[in-house]
């Protein structure tokens, strides 16, 4: 049934601590089930069935929406808490809390088409405009195309798909995001890949549907924090930049993958001989400061990231426009943040022995991933870095993607 505003202000909303409390159990139930996610290239439904159960997909989710509405701070928590369990699990709640974030800015209607008989619905996005939609004269859209990286497409009852917008006589007028039911596009079954096989990050492709005026979203608007969602809205979250946000939530999977990788390398060298040596890896120098440069850098990447978050909060928080310099650090943030944890597992990896080369083995898991999650295009180091130093040499950057 409908959430009506009566009945979300009386809900009682669960603590950020105890949110991260049942995401850290349900990372204990799903941790048996993160190499059958990785052979059957999706998460499980039992594994979204617990996050779904312990209301983990509404930590960022808006109040009015059924959501708990808490803090970027909190996003990080619960995500990295669920990839200690389930990596694969992990990055598909990220990227769905980055999807319920942007539902705040839809219209009302949208929301209620989206939450209104399900609070706990989990939606799959490729924001990036790669499709193409017509602006009719009562302002919705026809929209086709084909959008690879669904994450989580195969558990979701919606979708947010981005597309260049043309008007009828084919001048490009916009770009945004069109909300649509799943069951309006095809699921392409090509998700076969080296990393992150268990997200089911798979393509949807879809042909002259018609979007309602209420079910899209301009990027540009949203960019300027001048959304739909935002007129006579009363809190904070919502109130964050835009690109910082959908940054940071590609970024928590990989604090937990990489945190619960290092206990992983310790299990498995302790006692272990150094092959063809007189050395045990427990006494060898060599290992000693390997282990200690790897926790260093995972450390610093943990960090970073939370730096990220804690900074788009406390401007969100206080209502004010976060600076372009800061802008540009937290998307260098993000995508040095996750270098270093990647840095850090590789270190790991290389000197844990062959042993981590199963394909049953958590840390070769933690290796394959790590390196897939700072493919993400918006984690891409060069660009990244090119933006924030034009930014600290005093340049615009060439790119609204900040």
């Amino acid at each position: 049934m409908v959430t009506t505003m009566a009945e979300v202000s009386a809900r009682q909303n669960p603590t950020h601590e105890e949110v991260v409390a049942r995401a850290r159990k349900v990372a204990i139930a799903i941790k048996e089930d993160a190499g059958t996610a990785d052979e059957m290239r999706r998460v499980p439904e039992a594994s979204i069935a617990l996050m779904r159960e312990a209301e983990l997909l509404r930590t960022i989710q808006p109040r009015r929406a059924g959501g708990h509405e808490l803090s970027m701070r909190a996003h990080l928590d619960v995500i990295s808490a669920l990839a200690e369990g389930c990596g694969a699990s992990a990055w598909v709640a990220g990227v769905a809390h980055a999807h319920s974030w942007m539902l705040g800015h839809f219209p009302e209607e949208a929301l209620q088409d989206v939450y209104g008989d399900e609070p706990d619905t989990l939606v799959s996005a490729v924001i990036g405009p790669r499709g193409k939609a017509v602006r009719q004269a009562d302002g919705s859209h026809v929209l086709e195309g084909f959008w690879p990286f669904a994450s989580g497409c195969q558990h979701a009852t919606w979708l947010i798909l981005g597309a260049q917008v043309f008007d009828p006589s084919g001048e490009m007028v916009d770009e945004g995001d069109f909300l649509l039911p799943t069951d309006q596009v095809t699921i392409k079954d090509d998700w076969n890949v080296a990393g992150m096989q268990g997200t089911g990050s798979n393509s949807v492709v879809c042909k002259d549907v018609r979007i309602p005026a209420h079910r899209w979203l301009s990027m540009p608007k949203l960019f300027e924090l001048e959304t739909p969602g935002l007129q006579g809205y009363d809190g904070w979250l919502y109130r964050a930049e835009a690109v910082p946000v959908l940054s940071l939530c590609l970024t928590g999977s990989a604090i937990g993958i990489a945190r619960a990788a290092l206990p992983e390398y310790l299990r498995l060298v302790a006692g272990k001989p150094v092959m063809y040596t007189d050395h045990i890896h427990d006494e060898y120098v060599a290992t000693q400061m390997n282990v200690a440069q790897a926790a260093s850098l995972i450390d610093a990447g943990e960090m970073m990231l939370y730096r990220a978050a804690d900074d788009i909060d406390r401007h969100a928080r206080a209502g004010e426009r976060m600076p372009m310099l800061t802008r540009g650090r937290i998307r260098m943030d993000c995508a040095q943040g996750v270098r270093f944890l990647m840095d850090g597992v590789d270190k790991l990896f290389h000197t844990g022995g062959a042993t981590g080369l199963s394909m049953r083995n958590a840390l070769q898991r933690a290796w394959r991933n790590l390196h897939a999650t700072n493919m993400h295009g918006l984690l891409a180091m060069e660009p990244s870095a090119e933006i924030y130093g034009r930014l600290l040499l005093g340049k615009e950057p060439n790119t609204p993607i900040v």
